[in-house]
């Protein structure tokens, strides 16, 4: 069993949750713990981890997982809702790095992840699992306002006049903000955008069943998927750069037959006696 396996099992599972994604991560900056012992050195190994929850209203979750040198538990230590993220900052959208940001409401938490590839990972599914997460809020604020108008509109002008209540709800209506999707920013266009398939929607957003099997294929298909359209764009990439090569290789032999022939002439030329040149001219 792998990591995100036992991780999937040991965290999530438990809670009724369905993890999409886990990445080892370590901090950029290393924060200073002064009440450490000089022995003590905190070794620990940090995951980052996105999942939904499969009660409904299904919530996405951010969550910090860790292993303890010498343990072979996983343990969750912080978690925070997507409502909670504000940024997620990929450093530097021209060049693969393994550098990222992600700024909390209260925190603000610098990391990097064992990989360029592992960061493309978590960013391209917690970007995916974002739009579809906000997509489906945004459908039932609209229905819950639809209701709450037609239950303010039905009063006719024999029915009594709005008491306290009423008053209540439309001040609570106007002092009502909605949470806003979080953004991401410096990070390239094939994390955030460019061609994705239907069947990651569809692990996203289809119905939760209580089966152990299905937790699992969810879980782990989702990333999988998503490391097959990477490499799908880097084949479709080096295909098209294979195609330039080509092109510009079979340039190079024409010209150089070309050249050739042209030696070949300027050697027949030179060899012909002088009055046999005179001649023909």
């Amino acid at each position: 069993m792998n990591i995100q396996s036992t991780i999937n099992k040991e965290v999530f599972i438990p809670r009724n949750e369905r993890m999409l994604v886990a990445v080892e991560v370590q901090r950029r900056k290393k924060k200073r713990m002064s009440f450490l012992s000089p022995g003590s050195k905190g070794d620990y190994a940090t995951f980052i981890c996105v999942s939904v929850t499969n009660t409904r209203p299904h919530q996405l979750l951010i969550s910090k997982v860790k292993q303890f040198s010498g343990s072979l538990a996983f343990t969750r230590t912080s978690q925070w809702a997507v409502e909670q993220l504000r940024q997620v900052n990929g450093i530097n959208p021209n060049k693969d790095s393994p550098e990222f940001d992600l700024v909390f409401v209260n925190a603000v938490d610098q990391w990097v992840a064992s990989s360029a590839a592992e960061k493309c990972i978590l960013v391209q599914i917690l970007y995916r699992a974002c739009q579809t997460y906000w997509a489906g809020k945004a459908g039932s604020l609209v229905k819950a306002g639809r209701r709450v108008s037609h239950q303010d509109g039905g009063a006719g002008p024999m029915d009594s006049p709005p008491g306290p209540s009423s008053g209540t709800v439309k001040a609570r209506r106007k002092s009502y903000v909605a949470p806003r999707p979080p953004e991401f920013i410096n990070c390239s266009s094939k994390l955030t955008g460019g061609r994705h398939y239907p069947f990651l929607y569809l692990l996203a957003t289809q119905p939760i069943q209580k089966n152990d099997q299905v937790l699992a294929f969810n879980s782990f298909m989702y990333p999988l998927f998503i490391v097959f359209n990477i490499v799908h764009q880097m084949k479709v990439a080096l295909g098209e750069r294979g195609h330039k090569l080509s092109a510009a290789e079979d340039k190079t032999v024409g010209l150089v037959h070309t050249a050739q022939q042209l030696a070949d002439i300027a050697h027949k030329v030179i060899k012909q006696p002088f009055h046999s040149k005179i001649q023909k001219y």
